[in-house]
């Protein structure tokens, strides 16, 4: 099994619960969201923030390229070899939802090479917004827009906006810059989520910060625990025919039966 090298030698004792009865595996979450979102730097700074307490590692996905995994090894968010790349060499969404094989392999490998791993995140290759997770690839998935994006993408909806465990509206301190409102993008997000977990994140803001952690962390013990139970988000999202403007039909599909 490859050495850990220093400063990576593994959890500070007493700056996180040792492990609890529940699952022998790594805790797998899931960064998913748009091209240029800031998924990649969500990923650099739960590193940062957790790495110190947390035995991490990190599979990233992009089509033809390895440039995400790169770029988090250039920044030393981790020891290199903890952090894996996947090349899909196709659809991104394919590879985390409809034939997870290489994520798997991937995640599995680092999880047998690093025993015991605490956290294992996945990122998504850039997509739309009708990407999610399969949940037999990652038991909790978080979704990344970013206001410069537009204030009027929450409002948009798809699955992974409004039923991921969590949304991340990031680059917030952009907002006044793209002439963006961020509460008023707060606010829709989370009537999108129906008051679901909304994160509203800045790099730079050490409340926000801590959120966001914060969150990761509770999903940890929940995990830890045996209550964390992962959710498909589905492919598609609860909708209605607009043509029939009298009588609007509303529905959602059935998820159980998506392919995982």
């Amino acid at each position: 099994m490859p050495e850990n090298p220093a400063p990576f030698a593994g959890p500070i004792p007493g700056t996180f619960p040792g492990p609890l009865p529940g699952p022998a595996r790594s805790l797998r979450l899931g960064v998913c969201g748009p091209v240029g979102t800031g998924k990649s730097s969500i990923i650099g700074l739960l590193c940062r923030e957790l790495s110190a307490e947390l035995a991490m590692a990190v599979v990233t996905n992009d089509i033809y390229t390895d440039e995400d995994a790169r770029m988090l090894r250039a920044a030393g968010v981790l020891a290199e070899d903890r952090i894996r790349a996947v090349e899909t060499g196709a659809c991104p969404h394919t590879a985390i939802r409809d034939d997870i094989t290489a994520n798997l392999m991937a995640v599995e490998a680092l999880e047998a090479e690093y025993d015991p791993l605490d956290l294992v995140l996945v990122e998504s290759g850039g997509d739309n917004l009708t990407a999610t997770f399969s949940p037999a690839l990652v038991d909790a998935q978080l979704f990344v827009l970013d206001v410069a994006g537009g204030g009027d993408v929450a409002r948009k909806g798809g699955p992974g906006i409004e039923r991921a465990d969590l949304l991340v509206i990031n680059k917030t301190d952009l907002a006044p810059y793209v002439g963006v409102d961020r509460d008023a993008m707060v606010a829709d997000a989370s009537r999108a989520r129906e008051g679901a977990s909304v994160v509203a994140l800045s790099r730079h803001d050490p409340d926000s910060v801590a959120a966001l952690v914060g969150w990761v962390r509770d999903r940890l013990t929940a995990f830890r625990a045996g209550d964390l139970v992962p959710v498909d988000p589905g492919p598609m999202a609860p909708h209605f025919h607009a043509e029939d403007h009298d009588h609007p039909h509303t529905h959602t599909h059935d998820h159980d039966r998506a392919s995982v």
